[in-house]
């Protein structure tokens, strides 16, 4: 099996379109978001370094193996700033895909806006900024499309069954 990486800003639908290809295709979901969170390595100050990213890559990675052993899917959602952080993750398993959802900022923070707890402006404009210094993998661009649009140009890039 392989692994496939959602990445993009703020307000993309990242995790809206994760889950839901997760449940389509029943693979293993994996939020990067959750695991800095739980393990102490999130920052609030947004001073954002290459090794805390490698270390959540880290610490997924036996639960990561295990499912792709056992024949599972396994899907990453995050906004993956650092490159570094994709190409350890791809040193690390063989087959894998990498989708970097893009959209003007402005759909991003007018998305962002309307979530329950929204980052607001400045933060949906400092993570654009920052996921956009580089491009990794299969762009889809997400404007004017629909989350079963989105998913639908995504599986047209993977291998069928």
């Amino acid at each position: 099996m392989f692994y496939i990486i959602i990445r993009g800003p703020l307000g993309i639908g990242k995790t809206t379109i994760a889950r839901a290809l997760a449940e389509k295709l029943n693979a293993e979901y994996i939020s990067f978001d959750k695991v800095l969170e739980e393990n102490g390595i999130d920052r609030e100050d947004n001073q954002f370094v290459t090794e805390d990213f490698i270390k959540a890559n880290e610490i997924v990675m036996p639960k990561v193996r295990k499912a792709i052993a056992e024949g599972r899917i396994v899907i990453f959602d995050g906004c993956f700033y650092m490159e570094e952080q994709i190409k350890h993750i791809e040193s690390n398993l063989k087959e894998g895909y990498t989708f970097d959802l893009k959209a003007p900022v402005e759909v991003c923070i007018l998305r962002d806006s309307k979530r329950k707890k929204s980052y607001g402006e400045q933060a949906a404009r400092e993570v654009h900024e920052m996921v956009s210094k580089f491009n990794h993998g299969i762009a889809i661009y997400t404007e004017n499309k629909t989350k079963e649009q989105v998913i639908e140009e995504i599986l047209a890039h993977l291998p069928k069954k």
